[in-house]
């Protein structure tokens, strides 16, 4: 009967963290001082990066430690203009019609959006 009871136990907690990573909260508008932006589920700003090219990203290394990716977990799927690209490593990044999505590793709290303008090259998302 405690085996029974165990097993049963693990299932659902599976199955409730299973469900954590499913639905429409995988991205929401946040507001901040420069209007509405795309966010992750933590809440954090996501950012396009100019240099790279439609469903592909070039940042790796040093840029991916200063710009964290946007991964997708194994189950979910792509919905309305968001998609994914698959990295070198096999990894899927969230993507925005088609450009790959990023987290600055400076933002710390929902509504920072200190990575927009950076070099020129980075920009906030804006929600589809």
């Amino acid at each position: 009967m405690m085996k029974t009871i165990s097993i049963l136990t693990a299932a659902a907690l599976v199955a409730v963290a299973g469900t954590a990573f499913a639905g429409t909260d995988t991205f929401r508008a946040v507001n901040t001082y420069d209007g509405q932006v795309l966010a992750g589920q933590n809440g954090r700003t996501l950012y396009t990066y100019d240099k790279d090219a439609n469903h592909l990203s070039v940042c790796y290394g040093s840029c991916a430690a200063k710009w964290p990716l946007y991964l997708a977990n194994p189950s979910a799927q792509p919905f309305s203009k968001y998609s994914f690209v698959v990295r070198k490593d096999g990894q899927r990044q969230w993507a925005l019609n088609g450009e790959p999505l990023y987290f600055r590793a400076n933002d710390k709290k929902p509504g920072d959006v200190t990575g927009d303008g950076v070099s020129n090259l980075w920009q906030v998302a804006r929600p589809a």
